[in-house]
């Protein structure tokens, strides 16, 4: 494959200033990158016909059955009809944060577009919720390609404010999509960890697919700052003036063991967990989230 990151990379991306532009042009960019995948083969198994509506692919059209009956249908794979996914996008105060090309929120808005244009081309069910302490914007499942129009509505108008509690939205998620499917969690993970557990067993519990991308900042993992520094909440007020070269190895120390305790609460609600830098090339979390798909097919078939 070529090298699509240098078109992918935030510091690129970031230049196109519409959030739809952006997810197509991330998404696109992915696709003419790869090689013939598994997932975007027609190596799946046959499943049914549904008939031809505007926007689908012509080659998927069945045209003997056309020559049958004069209308037009098209071949749906079984991989094609087993998903309904719903996109959890963080729009708290915290995910303000970002000296790179874009912020926190930035990057994970253009994540849940990217990830919900590549699901509707698939002839998906997309939903999306933007949340903070509370649910903000709901957006109910829908398969037709102009649902993009409606996510991005939703996580434009969703500027981050307020503080995380992950549990009661999780929860609210659950009751508000009962049917099983796919829950993709895009944060910073900045909450009680216990709730945010507690939330994923429970989704869980509910017999859906959990996939959470954990977002931050490089200054948070690396924690780069030398000179005196001047700290200020973007959840509180507090403001904290100190040395941050007496504090960096603690603070890393602390972050490793922070990191460890997500990925092993992950792990043990069967949770697939991928840790993004917001400096990484957007095509990593779409990479991450094919690999996840073709792990459900191959787990749901055995």
């Amino acid at each position: 494959m070529h090298d699509s990151k240098r078109f992918l990379h935030p510091d690129a991306i970031k230049r196109i200033t519409r959030l739809e532009m952006r997810a197509r042009h991330v998404v696109e960019g992915f696709l003419a990158g790869m090689h013939r995948s598994p997932y975007f083969g027609q190596s799946i198994e046959f499943r049914q016909h549904r008939e031809y509506t505007f926007g689908d692919d012509p080659r998927h059209i069945d045209w003997k059955l056309w020559a049958k009956q004069d209308r037009y249908y098209v071949k749906q794979f079984e991989e094609d009809t087993n998903l309904r996914a719903t996109l959890l996008v963080d729009v708290s105060g915290s995910m303000r944060y970002g000296r790179g090309a874009m912020n926190k929120f930035e990057y994970g808005a253009t994540i849940a577009c990217s990830l919900a244009y590549l699901l509707l081309r698939q002839q998906d069910s997309v939903g999306c919720v933007s949340f903070d302490e509370k649910a903000r914007m709901i957006v109910p499942l829908r398969a037709k390609r102009n649902h993009l129009e409606s996510i991005v509505q939703a996580l434009e108008v969703s500027a981050p404010r307020d503080k995380t509690d992950l549990y009661p939205i999780l929860r609210e998620v659950a009751e508000t999509f009962p049917r099983r499917g796919m829950m993709i969690l895009v944060s910073d993970l900045f909450s009680p960890r216990d709730g945010l557990f507690r939330g994923l067993k429970l989704l869980r519990s509910r017999g859906h697919d959990v996939m959470v991308f954990h977002l931050l900042d490089d200054d948070e993992l690396d924690f780069p700052f030398t000179g005196p520094t001047r700290f200020e909440g973007l959840e509180m007020p507090d403001i904290v003036r100190c040395n941050p070269r007496a504090l960096r190895e603690g603070y890393l120390k602390a972050m490793q063991a922070y990191l460890e305790e997500v990925r092993r609460g992950c792990t043990r609600n069967n949770v697939d967990y991928v840790l993004l830098r917001t400096s990484q090339p957007l095509d990593a979390a779409l990479a991450a989230f094919l690999s996840n798909r073709l792990g459900m097919h191959h787990r749901n078939r055995t």
